[in-house]
């Protein structure tokens, strides 16, 4: 597909008017696309940007939609709709994949590759659109794309293993947990991490993924399971 109609659809999904197009097409290309030219070319840039800008939107949303919900049912609300497993799904759900700008090098990470760019691209959308159209359209994208996975049950469901269990963890007075990487397997282009979740110098949860972060947060969760901790939203209480 022609990057001028990877633009144009990319466009009409943001509902905004690009006055520079330069921010738009920059937006949507994958680092592999533009090797050897400024940052700037790529989304990362943008990407830094917009995901600042996207939690301030996400928080002040939050803050004036649920008046009675407690500063720690608000945080792990926030964190379930800027999570990357969100973003992914939501940039896939506008057909954001179609409107992505790959180099050659990208060609066989499937679907890996393409939910981390996803996430990548939703957020330098936002931040392109903060810097063409003000706060108001960057303001006026998200919430059009993320009100539909609004839903108060996502503070007592949260996506972040790893925000929970160090919730967890300091109501019961232990360490915060740290993460290390003991294994990678599989090519270059597409690699399995695994990592393993520590806590008071001991073993607690071991994940894999498709990138470290991934890794640690299947770890997370593993150590929540096997301590016994329930994801329900429930911070338990000092059990010693």
């Amino acid at each position: 597909m022609p990057v001028s109609e990877r633009t144009a659809r990319a466009e009409a999904i943001c509902g905004h008017e690009f006055k520079d197009r330069r921010l738009l097409r920059s937006a949507l290309t994958h680092p592999s696309a533009v090797e050897g030219e400024p940052v700037s070319a790529s989304y990362e840039r943008l990407e830094f940007l917009g995901d600042s800008i996207l939690g301030a939107v996400t928080a002040l949303a939050l803050y004036k939609s649920y008046p009675d919900m407690d500063e720690g049912r608000l945080t792990r609300l926030k964190v379930s709709l800027v999570a990357g497993a969100t973003l992914s799904e939501v940039g896939r759900e506008l057909g954001l994949a179609e409107c992505i700008i790959f180099g050659p090098s990208e060609t066989g990470t499937g679907s890996r590759g393409l939910h981390s760019a996803l996430e990548n691209v939703y957020e330098a959308l936002v931040g392109a659109l903060y810097l063409d159209g003000g706060w108001e359209a960057a303001e006026a994208f998200v919430l059009r794309t993320l009100e539909p996975h609004l839903a108060a049950d996502r503070a007592e469901r949260p996506q972040n293993p790893k925000s929970y269990l160090q919730e967890c963890v300091q109501a019961d007075h232990l360490e915060t947990p740290s993460y290390k990487l003991v294994g990678t397997e599989g090519p270059a282009h597409a690699p399995t991490f695994t990592a393993v979740a520590i806590i008071e110098g001991v073993r607690r949860g071991r994940g894999t993924g498709a990138s470290k972060k991934e890794a640690e947060a299947a770890a997370a969760a593993d150590a929540l399971e096997r301590m016994g901790y329930t994801v329900d939203g429930a911070i338990p209480k000092n059990r010693g």
